[in-house]
């Protein structure tokens, strides 16, 4: 990451057809910002919204005195993603997160950045004290979700939910976020650094105002499926060949116990195994224990040779970074950007894009006029 000088706070808010709530968002963080003493940006991520998200946003963007930077990815990619996306684009050494529906008060940053660095914690989650949502549809499932994530992880967090969080940027660039992943960043911030460097705050939670929600039961379902694949790679990241050594050494154990049982049969009592199916199951299992065992091997090697985590599944994004007047910061014109993966940062001394990408990845740019 190409890290400008000088950035404390990021903010990134993921954007999905809410073109109304723009306007009022703006208003929110001019007013959260209007006196803290913070060189900050402001990071727009629209997830392929099939509104008027992208427009609205570009033009509250030219009428702020806030530094904004706005990022439209091609199609709905999902928050994630987003959320991702965003942090790519960041160069602040603190990182916000919230949901742009306004239910999250921008009104709270300050006081949770606050308190991050006064107990010096490098995660501080939002806990929703009085949640605004509906029970069946909203907070039955969100329960459910809280508690069966922090068995799972044993990472005890009120409101896993929360899109408002604090992040200490070198701890968020370390991990790489796919699925719907994000409701997990506290246990991969666990797995990092350590559960006694996150912590919670109460803020406020209003009632949305525009547009619909976009989670649900479907949506609840997602979570589990994904929380299995964080258990993995919380547990076997870095020793993968004692997770699949360990089912090939069941998976054979059961076809050895099954072939001497049938050698029994045979040798003592005279049957005959050739037309029983326990004789092609007993063959099948160790044949199968042979694979996972050899798979394990493989993957553990890939392990100790690789220095990568989990790859960001956002293929191709169209950045336009609006920069306003600030008393902080310079303006500079907009550029389009189509990349993979990208981190992008503007030079005190010139309105050129500089772009930092990893090897094998093009980028084309050209002036948005």
């Amino acid at each position: 990451m190409n890290q400008s000088p000088g950035r404390d706070l990021s903010i990134i808010i993921p954007l999905y057809n809410e073109q109304d709530c723009v306007k009022p968002l703006f208003a929110a963080l001019g007013e959260a910002f209007a006196d803290v003493d913070r060189l900050l940006e402001i990071i727009l991520v629209d997830d392929g919204s099939r509104d008027q998200t992208y427009r609205t946003a570009v033009a509250e963007s030219e009428t702020t005195d806030l530094p904004v930077k706005i990022i439209s990815l091609q199609r709905n990619f999902g928050q994630t993603a987003a959320m991702q996306a965003g942090i790519d684009a960041a160069t602040g050494r603190l990182i916000a997160t919230l949901d742009g529906d306004l239910q999250n008060d921008p009104a709270d940053i300050p006081a949770m950045v606050q308190a991050l660095e006064d107990r010096q914690l490098d995660l501080l989650v939002g806990r929703r004290a009085k949640r605004q949502d509906g029970l069946v549809l909203r907070l039955i499932p969100s329960w459910i979700a809280n508690r069966l994530i922090a068995m799972t992880t044993g990472v005890r967090i009120s409101d896993y939910g929360c899109s408002l969080k604090i992040y200490r940027g070198d701890v968020i660039r370390q991990i790489r976020l796919i699925g719907e992943m994000h409701r997990f960043i506290p246990a991969w911030v666990a797995a990092v650094t350590d559960p006694s460097r996150i912590g919670e705050m109460d803020v406020r939670h209003r009632a949305r105002q525009f547009g619909s929600s976009k989670y649900g039961i479907s949506r609840t379902i997602r979570v589990v499926i994904d929380l299995l694949s964080v258990l993995f790679f919380m547990r076997y990241r870095n020793r993968p060949g004692h997770f699949f050594g360990s089912c090939g050494m069941l998976v054979g154990g059961l076809g050895m116990s099954l072939m001497a049982m049938l050698l029994v049969s045979k040798f003592l009592y005279g049957q005959d195994i050739g037309t029983r199916p326990l004789l092609l199951i007993a063959v099948v299992a160790i044949l199968s224990s042979l694979q996972l065992i050899c798979f394990g091997v493989m993957a553990e090697m890939l392990a100790r040779n690789s220095n990568t985590g989990p790859v960001s599944d956002v293929a191709s994004q169209r950045l336009t970074s609006h920069q306003g007047s600030s008393h902080r910061g310079s303006s500079h014109r907009g550029y389009w950007v189509r990349e993979q993966t990208m981190s992008a940062s503007y030079p005190s001394d010139s309105d050129e894009l500089m772009i930092s990408l990893p090897s094998n990845r093009s980028v084309i740019t050209r002036k948005a006029g």
